[in-house]
C-alpha cells in the first residue's frame, strides 16, 4: 500500500483545520462588514429595482451646423459613461437614440440628482480675466457693498502660497470699463481705452465716444446693465453663444450666497490645458475640500503668463474667473505669477461638489451641449417578474445538480453541497459589499452569470471526486488516495477556471452595458470557486477521509471499492527458499 509523500502534501493532510478556520473567519468578517456598512442586500439594477430615465437632446450651436454627428455623439456617450459608471458595473446605462438624443438610465439607489449633473454638464472650463463685477439684482439692493463672487482662492501648489482675496468692488452701478489694462495689451479690440487712466470697476458716468461708437461694446454694455443674476431665467442665458476668444458676461454666487454679475475678457486658459484633477481634503489649514489641477506643459506656461499680468492690476482686474459651462465657480485674485504647473480651487466646497467638479475636469468636456428633454421614472414590474422566473430557473438547476450528486456520489454529495453553500454565501456577501464600494448593481444578466457559476463550481468537485475514485480503483485506501488525487485534480481545476476567467475578462472588456454585469459576475464566481476548492473542499475531504464511514468504503459513502471495481491491494510476499536435499550422498 502506497503512503502519502512527505513534505507539503503531508503538512496539508495533517493540518486541514487551518484552511477551514481561515475561510470561516473570512466569511464571518465579510458578513460583519456587510451588516456594518448598512447594505445587507446587493444593490439592484434598473431592470430589477426601477430608477430614472433621462433623455438628453443635443443643442445646435450657432456657427456649428455640422457639430451634431455620430463621432461627437459617440464621444459624448463614452464621457458620460465614464463619469457615472466608474468600473462600468454600476448599471447606469448610457446609449444613443436617433441622431441627436442620448438616453441615460439610472438605477434606484443611485443619487439620481448627482448623476443628472454628471451626465448633463458639458464641463467646458475657461480661465478668463475679470474686467468688472458687482452684486446683481435684488441682492445688490440688500447689500450695497458687494463682495467677490466667492471666497475661493487660487494657490500655486508648487509654492503652496495662497494669493490675496479679491477686494470688494465699489458700490453703485458698474459698467464695463473700456480702458486697456496693465496686462500690456487691450482686453479686446471691442473694449478699447477710454479717458480713464486705469482700469476699474467703479461706475462710469458715460462711455467715451470711441467706445460707445463700437456696436460690440454697446451690446456688451447693454447685456451687462440688463443682466439680473438673481433671476434663474437670465442666469441660464448669460453669455449664451459667446466664443472663447470674445469678452462675455457671466453670473456667479459669492460666499454670502449673493448673485454677482461679471464682464469677462477672452479666455486665456481652457479645460484642455488641464492634465488631471482630484478632490482632496485640506487637513493642514482646515480649509475643507478643494479641487487640485495639474496643467499640461503648454497650459502651465499660459497660466503663469496670465497670472503674472493680472498680478500687476488693481482689483477687480487682478482677478481671474474660473468659468464652468458659462457659470463663474470661483474668482480668485492673484498677487504673483503662479508658475508651478498646478493650481487649486478651495473655499466653500463640500465633498460632493469637489468630487463632482474634479470628476468632470478629469474626464474632459462633452463635445456637444445637451438639454434635458424628459425625465421619467422606470418601474421594476417587468424586471421583477423576470427575476422571479430567473430565481425559479436557478432553483431548479441547483436542485437537479444536488439530485445528481446524491444519486451518483452518495456520501460525497455532502461535501459538494457544503461547498456550494460556502460559495453562495461568499458570492452574496461580496456582491452586497461591492454595491456601496464600487457601485456594482445586480441585474438580470448578472443573475444569469451566477446561475452559470453553479455548473462551474460543481464541475470542480466532480473532477476531484473522480480522481479520488481512480486512485481507489488502483487498490489504494482512501487517505492516500485523497492526497495522490489532489495534485492531478488541482491542475485540471486551475486550467478550467483560468479559461473561464479569461473568457469573462475578455467579455467584460469588449462589451458595454448589461453584458458587463454577466461577465463581472462570472469572473467573480470563478475566482471564488478556486478559493472554495482550495480552502474548503480539499481540507474537508481530508478530514472526512479519516472517518470510518468514508475510510471503510461504506456502500453509501460513494467510495465503496466493490462498486468502483477496485483491484485487490498489492501485498508483498516472501520468495520461496531453495529446496534442501536431505538425501544422503
Amino acid at each position: 500500500m502506497a503512503a502519502p509523500k512527505k513534505g507539503r502534501s503531508a503538512s496539508a493532510q495533517s493540518r486541514p483545520g487551518r484552511s477551514l478556520a481561515l475561510i470561516l473567519i473570512a466569511i464571518v468578517a465579510l458578513t460583519g462588514g456587510m451588516f456594518l456598512s448598512g447594505h445587507p442586500t446587493p444593490r439592484l439594477g434598473i431592470d430589477l429595482a426601477g430608477g430614472t430615465s433621462i433623455t438628453l437632446t443635443a443643442k445646435k450651436e450657432p456657427g456649428q451646423p455640422n457639430a451634431i454627428n455620430k463621432t461627437n455623439m459617440d464621444t459624448a456617450v463614452d464621457i458620460m459613461n465614464r463619469r457615472v459608471n466608474g468600473l462600468g458595473v454600476s448599471e447606469a446605462e448610457v446609449q444613443t437614440q436617433g441622431s441627436d438624443n442620448i438616453i441615460v438610465n439610472i438605477p434606484k439607489g443611485t443619487n439620481s440628482e448627482q448623476a443628472r449633473k454628471q451626465v448633463g454638464t458639458t464641463a467646458k472650463l475657461y480661465f478668463r480675466p475679470v474686467l468688472a463685477t458687482e452684486v446683481s439684482g435684488a441682492d445688490a439692493t440688500a447689500s450695497p457693498s458687494p463682495s467677490s463672487s466667492s471666497s475661493k482662492k487660487a494657490t500655486d501648489k508648487a509654492t503652496d502660497k495662497a494669493t490675496d482675496k479679491a477686494s470688494p468692488s465699489s458700490s453703485g452701478s458698474t459698467t464695463p470699463s473700456a480702458t486697456a489694462t496693465s496686462q500690456g495689451r487691450p482686453v479686446t479690440d471691442a473694449l478699447k481705452a477710454d479717458a480713464t487712466p486705469s482700469a476699474s470697476s467703479s461706475p462710469s458716468a458715460s462711455a467715451s465716444p470711441s467706445a460707445s461708437a463700437d456696436p460690440a461694446t454697446e451690446k456688451l454694455q447693454a447685456e451687462y446693465a440688463a443682466l439680473d443674476c438673481s433671476k434663474e431665467a437670465q442666469r441660464t442665458k448669460a453669455g449664451e453663444g459667446s466664443k472663447a476668444d470674445e469678452p462675455t458676461v457671466a453670473c456667479g454666487q459669492n460666499s454670502g450666497g449673493q448673485w454677482q454679475k461679471y464682464v469677462l475678457g477672452p479666455a486665456e486658459v481652457s479645460g484642455t490645458d488641464v492634465k488631471g484633477s482630484q478632490a482632496v481634503y485640506d487637513t493642514q489649514s482646515g480649509a475643507g475640500w478643494k479641487v487640485t489641477m495639474d496643467f499640461t506643459s503648454g497650459g502651465s506656461k499660459k497660466f503663469g503668463s496670465i497670472t503674472g499680468k493680472l498680478a500687476q492690476n488693481q482689483p477687480p482686474q487682478n482677478q481671474f474667473a474660473i468659468v464652468l459651462d458659462g457659470d463663474v465657480v470661483s474668482d480668485p485674485s492673484v498677487s504673483q505669477a503662479l508658475t508651478g504647473g498646478s493650481a487649486e480651487i478651495s473655499g466653500s466646497f463640500d465633498q460632493t461638489e469637489a468630487q463632482d467638479l474634479a470628476n468632470m475636469l478629469k474626464y474632459g468636456a462633452l463635445p456637444l451641449t445637451f438639454k434635458e428633454s424628459s425625465v421619467t421614472t422606470v418601474t421594476a414590474a417587468l424586471g421583477g417578474e423576470q427575476l422571479h422566473a430567473g430565481m425559479i430557473a436557478g432553483a431548479i438547476g441547483l436542485g437537479l445538480v444536488i439530485i445528481y450528486l446524491v444519486l451518483y456520489y452518495r456520501g460525497l454529495s455532502l461535501i459538494a453541497i457544503a461547498s456550494l453553500m460556502v460559495s453562495a454565501i461568499l458570492t452574496y456577501v461580496i456582491m452586497a459589499l461591492l454595491g456601496p464600494t464600487i457601485g456594482f448593481a445586480l441585474n438580470l444578466p448578472a443573475v444569469c452569470g451566477a446561475i452559470v457559476a453553479i455548473g462551474i463550481t460543481a464541475d470542480s468537485f466532480i473532477v476531484f471526486f473522480e480522481r479520488i475514485r481512480d486512485e481507489i480503483r488502483e487498490g489504494r485506501t482512501l487517505r492516500p488516495a485523497v492526497e495522490r488525487a489532489w495534485p492531478r485534480a488541482r491542475r485540471t481545476i486551475l486550467v478550467s477556471d483560468f479559461v473561464s476567467f479569461l473568457a469573462a475578462a475578455v467579455l467584460f472588456i469588449v462589451t458595454v452595458g448589461k453584458v458587463q454585469g454577466f461577465a463581472f459576475t462570472l469572473g467573480l464566481t470563478t475566482l471564488l470557486d478556486v478559493v472554495v476548492v482550495f480552502l474548503f473542499t480539499k481540507p474537508l475531504m481530508t478530514i472526512l477521509a479519516r472517518k470510518p464511514f468514508f475510510a471503510s468504503g461504506h456502500k453509501w459513502s460513494g467510495l465503496d471499492p466493490k462498486r468502483l471495481g477496485a483491484k485487490p491491494p498489492l501485498r508483498r510476499t516472501r520468495r520461496p527458499s531453495a529446496p534442501v536435499d536431505t538425501k544422503e550422498a
